[in-house]
This record gives structure tokens, sequence and C-alpha cells, in this order.
């Protein structure tokens, strides 16, 4: 009796274990060696006032000997300057590696996860997690060796699944904003660390973290911070400085965060914010947070990922994974307010996004579909060409950099591809990381692209041929 009991409790279980291994194919079980961090001392800093700001969330800060770069290029946000995954230079970059690839400047040993890199006046800002203590890390390193020049971290108990960080800082004068695993956002003074003013969306807003923990990367707009809680309130803007909040949008329908990240727009002259919640999509005007438009035509039930893509002209092109392929979307501006309606969808053997957000680039639409085929398409979503099934890619990360663009796979392997429309052209090619889940944004600061996989990150020099460096 026992025996038929045990198996009749073992079948599902069995089942339900391979239904999830099907729908996140990705997942490892692997056990990853702990990295651990030293974090003695504490700042007293005391949090500003203000609704929204929350006393409770503290943290430890630690000096580090690390001395910020004086090299030019910066990566201050999620997908870069203008949030497009596009840099400028790249032009003059070699045409080939050497065979062991591009000259490495500094690797380090980093806390399990996907969390890429921002850059900014010298110094390479990094969400971590140190599984040791059970706290999430934000770290300023120096980009001329890797070096912390300050760490600051606070308790949080996060289990691996899919490594834990995942999200990229978002730095401007005087402000860095980071988001947690578990979706606290901490506000710190990029220069020094100090805390300015801390939110734990779960307790204050009722936030649901998402499955594989908080994928949304904050945006820094106008001085203000652009969150999208997905509890009590669907969207929020909050003072940069003080972390006061500005206004809230309400969230009647009860849609929840995604991995998704919020995306400016300008149509019809007036400056406004896209979010890809759990059931549907939103906008909102930047100055208030009235909402202008929503739609129920795009939502991805398991994990919407990519971060809509601007097309111009009120245009965006929204893509997913899990069989959802991919959804032109026109947005217009009437004498009654905004209208939002799907023109085009494609299916996923034609275009979607597991993980990465695609990137538009003069005039083309550059991504890896599900599959792991790199493509190009036009505006319309026609496809220009494909790298065929002999040049795959997985689910690893992309960006452009003048007119080349740079594509890692799964297992580490950098690719530069020309960025033009006209064919798949590989330039370049090279195993640069050891390779397990190599996921996380890349970085272009200068000559120096900042890349990782679940735990390490490294910094390439693809200019060190050009300017003959050591």
């Amino acid at each position: 009796m026992k025996f038929r009991l045990l198996i009749a409790f073992l079948i599902p279980a069995a089942v339900a274990v391979a239904g999830i291994a099907a729908i996140a194919w990705w997942l490892r079980a692997a056990a990853v060696p702990t990295v651990p961090l030293r974090l003695p001392g504490a700042d007293g800093a005391v949090a500003a006032a203000g609704t929204g700001a929350v006393a409770a969330v503290r943290g430890e800060l630690t000096r580090g000997d690390g001395q910020a770069s004086t090299r030019l290029g910066e990566w201050p946000q999620f997908r870069g300057p203008a949030r497009t995954g596009v840099a400028l230079g790249g032009e003059a970059w070699p045409t080939a590696w050497p065979t062991n690839g591009p000259r490495v400047v500094w690797n380090l040993a980093v806390g399990e996860g996907h969390a890429g890199a921002a850059v900014w006046q010298g110094r390479v800002y990094l969400v971590d997690y140190d599984r040791e203590r059970h706290r999430d890390v934000v770290r300023c390193l120096s980009l001329d060796d890797g070096r912390d020049l300050w760490r600051y971290a606070y308790p949080d108990d996060v289990k691996r699944n899919h490594g834990m960080s995942r999200t990229v800082p978002a730095v401007t004068n005087g402000l860095l904003v980071a988001v947690g695993p578990k979706c606290t956002v901490t506000a710190l003074d990029p220069l020094t660390g100090e805390r300015r003013w801390a939110i734990d969306l779960v307790r204050e807003y009722g936030t649901t973290v998402p499955p594989w923990y908080a994928g949304q990367c904050p945006l820094i707009d106008g001085g203000r911070v652009i969150i999208a809680p997905g509890g009590k309130a669907l969207l929020m803007a909050v003072d940069g400085q003080t972390g006061a909040v500005v206004w809230s949008v309400p969230n009647p329908r009860g849609w929840k965060m995604t991995h998704s990240s919020i995306i400016p727009i300008e149509i019809g002259g007036r400056r406004q914010y896209v979010y890809c919640a759990s059931d549907g999509v939103v906008s909102v005007a930047a100055e208030d947070g009235t909402v202008l438009w929503t739609t129920t035509d795009w939502k991805i039930s398991i994990a919407n990922v990519p971060t809509p893509v601007v097309l111009g002209e009120g245009r965006l092109l929204l893509s997913g994974g899990y069989n959802a392929g991919a959804a032109l979307l026109e947005v217009a501006a009437g004498a009654t307010g905004y209208s939002a309606r799907v023109t085009a969808r494609f299916p996923p053997t034609v275009f979607g996004a597991d993980q990465q957000t695609p990137i538009f680039y003069d005039g083309s639409i550059y991504g890896v579909r599900p599959g792991g085929e790199l493509v190009c398409l036009d505006p319309a979503g026609k496809l220009r060409w494909a790298s065929g099934p002999g040049d795959r890619y997985g689910i690893g990360p992309f960006v452009v950099a003048g007119d080349r663009l740079l594509v890692m796979n799964d297992t580490g392997r950098l690719t530069m591809v020309r960025a033009k429309p006209t064919g798949f052209e590989r330039l370049a090619e090279a195993q640069v990381l050891p390779g397990e889940d190599s996921w996380g944004p890349m970085a272009v600061a200068g000559d120096y692209v900042i890349v990782r996989d679940l735990t390490t990150l490294k910094c390439l020099d693809l200019g060190a041929g050009k300017d003959r460096r050591p």
C-alpha cells in the first residue's frame, strides 16, 4: 500500500518536473563555487524623507582600493546611452582577432547571475550576490583593472534559480539606482556608494517577484526614477534625490511585474513610458503618469522578457519566447486621445525573442529568433537575411557598435558580424568566456566591451590591434 502511494506521488511529480524543463529548457542544476565578499563597516547615511523611501532597507558600505579610469566611453544603463542596444564607435575595430581572441583587460569572478554592467566616468557598476552572507551587493569597479572602489550590500535571502542577480543599474550625474533580485530598489551616490534611499517594492507596493527574480532594469529620466512595481502601482515615478513619489499609476486590473523594462518614447509630441506588464501593454505620460493607452493584444503567459523596440513614427516591435513570436504595434494620436493596434504578427519561425531585446539600427531589425538563428529584418518584419542553421547563437546577448554587431552564444563564444542589411558576414569569432549560460547583457565603453557568463565578468579590448596598446 505504501509503495503504491509512493508511486502515485512520484509519477505526477516527475511529469511536473518534465513540464517545467520543457518550458524552461535552459535550466541548470550544477553547483557553482561561491564567491565570498568582505563586507565590514557601515555607512551612516540617513534615508531621505518622503513617501516611498523606506528607511528599513539598509546595508553596509565597504571601501576598496580601486581607482576610476580616465578612459572615455559610457554605457550608463540597460541597453546603453539611448536604451537602444547601440554604441557609438566600433567602425575602426580590427576585423580579425588573434587565435586566442581579443585582448583581455581584466577578468573577475562574480556571484551567480546574469546581471550586466553599466559604465560611467571610468567606473563599472554591477548588481552582484553574496551567497555566503545572503546579501545583494551593488559594486563599483575600476574600468582599468576591475578592482573595487566600493561595495554596498544589504540582506536578501535568494535561492539559486538560473542565478540570482540579473538587472543592469542606471547611473547619471549624482545618482545610481539598482534593482535587486527580490525587487528592492536602491539609490546610491555613484562616486562614494553612500545610500540615498531605498524602496522594498514587495513590502510597500505588493509587488509579486517574477518567476526568475527581477529582470526589470531601472530608468532615470529627467531627474526621476521610473519603475513598474505591478502591485498597488502599475508604474510610478520617484524623485531621484529623495525617493519621494512624484506620481503613481493605479492598477485596478492587477497587472503584475514582468522581466521586461520600461522604454521612453515620444508620440504626437508627448513623452511617454511604455511597459509590457503581465496582461498587456501600457503607456503613461512622462509628466504626470496619466494612462495614455493600453492594449491586451500582446501578452505572454509564462515570462515576458524583451523590452519593446522603438521603430519610429509611433511604431513598436514586441517580441517574446514560449511560442509568442513577435508583433508590430502602431500607436496614433487623435483628437480624443491615443489608439494602439497590432498591425502584423509573426510566428516564432519568422521572428521572436526568447530572452534578449532586438535592436533597431540604421533601418534594420537585428535579433536572434527562437532556435538560435541571427536574423536581419526590414521595419515591416520582412526577412532580409538569416545566419543559417550552421550559425546558431542560443539566447546570449548582442549589441551594435558602429557598423559591427557583437553576438554571444550560450557557451561564451563571441562573434563579430557586419551590421548591414545585404547579408550575413561574419568577421571574427573567439571563445572569450568559460561559457556556462553566457546570457548577461554586454556593455560597450569606447574600445572596451564587458561580457559575462554565470560566474565570470570580463573586460575585452576590441581596439587593441588598432592602437597597439600592450
